[in-house]
């Protein structure tokens, strides 16, 4: 039996791009080689694609040096179930003329990106349009997933438990400051907490508890993006997280972690980067497994975590954030990861699920939603064109029916 043609893609132009990184070398790290050949994909800031075996390395990206031996640019056919990557080679002969070889064909995708172009539905529609399996949430479910503002009134409008929160736009801020400022204040009062609308692992993210750090938060979150979330702060609330793996009605939850910081936001430094500054991604944040919470709190959560799971048409592997106010005794959801860091690996092994395994169910997902997807009639015909005859000069010369 021949093995799966699997690509990785990962990077692209975002400002998780090294967390991406990341995250696609732990994933490659750990395929069963037995199933899979490997191809790694890497999406460089200008959008350009690359492959080659020492992209599997994190040495390899400081920097990257995109004529280094072994790697080599790439482009992807999009003719619907083509799934070649392609690139130009120098030719033989004379006159050495280049050619377009054939690198790889791919047989399905993991997408390992988080933010921007990858996890926002882009990379998604992309890959529909090739007609390769793919393993993450589909281009609607990744767009509502990445966009807090949308997000947040996608659970709103289905009643689920969210922080009250306002939103602007940056030419708002840049023209009506003092308003955005009362009406955020008259709205959610201090603490609140300020987040850039696209953007993940706590980028562009801070707190305000006065006019001045509010101020300071704004002019950092409108650094990042054109629209901004303000969300009412919780005094030291619990923070816990439950992944969800699946497809279809075939879904479960993960055991709930909860992460552990002394500080009041978990923010880039303590998810990536502490611990002598060797970043094994998500991986390598302080957590305490399973969440000393009560078995109802448990059980509520993965319920629900199930519930918004297929409510946004998710598969593969997501992970959903809370928090959790001890004043109020209420969680609250704070977002929907369709891409987790680490792919939320770690979560799955607390399950006794190895990585490997992991990888094999969100490729059985990927190629079960490819299915379902092909399954569709496209076939559907018509005597439209037959009914409208046109002239030479488009529409202007129409002398049969009108659309």
């Amino acid at each position: 039996m021949s093995k799966i043609q699997l690509a990785v893609l990962f990077g692209s132009r975002s400002c998780e791009r090294e967390v991406s990184i990341i995250s696609a070398i732990q994933l490659m790290n750990n395929v069963d080689t037995a199933k899979y050949d490997v191809i790694p994909v890497y999406i460089d800031e200008q959008n350009v694609w690359y492959t080659g075996a020492p992209l599997r390395e994190v040495k390899s990206f400081v920097p990257f040096d995109p004529n280094a031996r072994g790697v080599e640019r790439v482009t992807l056919d999009l003719t619907a179930g083509s799934g070649a990557l392609t690139a130009i080679r120098p030719g033989q002969g004379l006159f050495h003329r280049t050619e377009e070889k054939l690198v790889a064909r791919i047989d399905c995708v993991i997408i390992v990106m988080h933010g921007l172009n990858g996890e926002d539905g882009t990379l998604q529609g992309l890959l529909e349009l090739a007609n390769l399996p793919y393993s993450s949430t589909g281009v609607a479910g990744s767009a509502i997933g990445m966009d807090k503002i949308m997000m947040k009134q996608f659970f709103r409008g289905a009643d689920l438990p969210v922080l009250p929160g306002v939103w602007f736009t940056r030419a708002r801020w840049e023209t009506a400051r003092e308003e955005v400022l009362k009406e955020t204040e008259e709205a959610l009062g201090y603490p609140v907490f300020v987040k850039p609308a696209c953007l993940g692992s706590s980028i562009g993210v801070s707190r305000a508890d006065d006019r001045e750090s509010l101020i300071e938060a704004f002019e950092l979150a409108f650094e990042y993006d054109r629209r901004v979330l303000v969300e009412k702060g919780l005094d030291h609330p619990m923070e816990l997280n439950c992944s969800v793996l699946g497809y279809d009605g075939d879904v479960k939850a993960s055991p709930i972690e909860m992460p552990v910081t002394s500080e009041d936001m978990l923010d880039f430094y303590g998810k990536y980067l502490r611990g002598g500054g060797k970043s094994s991604g998500m991986a390598n944040l302080t957590r305490i497994v399973p969440a000393p919470i009560p078995d109802e709190m448990r059980d509520e959560l993965q319920k629900m975590s199930c519930e918004i799971f297929r409510m946004l048409d998710c598969k593969g592997v997501v992970r959903i954030d809370y928090m959790y106010d001890k004043a109020s005794d209420r969680c609250y959801i704070t977002e929907i990861n369709t891409i987790p860091g680490s792919l939320a690996f770690y979560l799955w092994e607390e399950a006794g699920m190895k990585y490997s395994a992991l990888i094999d169910r969100m490729v059985d997902c990927a190629r079960k939603a490819h299915a379902d997807r092909n399954a569709r009639n496209y076939a559907f015909t018509s005597d439209i064109l037959k009914a409208v005859r046109l002239g030479t000069k488009g529409s202007k010369g129409s002398k049969g029916g009108k659309l």
